[in-house]
């Protein structure tokens, strides 16, 4: 395997997901694409949602709303960049596509020629996020490249 692409979203927990797709690249000497897929602006403006959070615990991110596709576009590269900075590799590559989360995720992929895909799965039940319909879910149904799964649970969860 010589390509892995990581892909991320703003949970602070996408720390995980970024630490354990670089490491796994790491063992097999793999180049590194970060890859991001913005969907909609009003998802990272709307009261009450600080979805740009970055890693908390590593890197002092503040939590901001974006009214403007722009500014989105400039957020989302700064947090790769601070992403690609934190693991500490100048020859990590960042992307930011925009589109259908899944279907972007697998185009984009394909047109890196990507050997392996790493994801996240944020759900409180991860199974059961599986089972009814996840991005996640979508990509592992669809995919024809390998997808390695790294399965998350914010701290206050049992």
């Amino acid at each position: 395997m010589k390509k892995v692409m990581i892909a991320l979203d703003y949970d602070p927990i996408a720390q995980k997901v970024a630490e354990s797709g670089f490491k796994l690249a790491q063992t097999m000497g793999a180049e590194v694409t970060l890859l991001h897929v913005v969907t909609n602006v009003k998802y990272y403006s709307t009261t009450g949602v600080t979805p740009i959070i970055g890693f908390t615990d590593h890197i002092n991110a503040v939590p901001l709303f974006v009214e403007k596709h722009d500014d989105l576009k400039d957020r989302t590269s700064e947090f790769l960049t601070r992403t690609k900075n934190y693991l500490g590799d100048e020859s990590i590559n960042i992307l930011i596509k925009e589109g259908d989360l899944a279907d972007t995720i697998l185009d984009t992929a394909k047109e890196l020629n990507a050997d392996l895909i790493v994801m996240g799965s944020h759900s409180r039940r991860w199974l059961d996020n599986i089972l009814m319909g996840s991005v996640t879910e979508k990509v592992l149904k669809k995919t024809e490249i390998p997808l390695f799964i790294v399965p998350l649970r914010q701290s206050q969860e049992s």
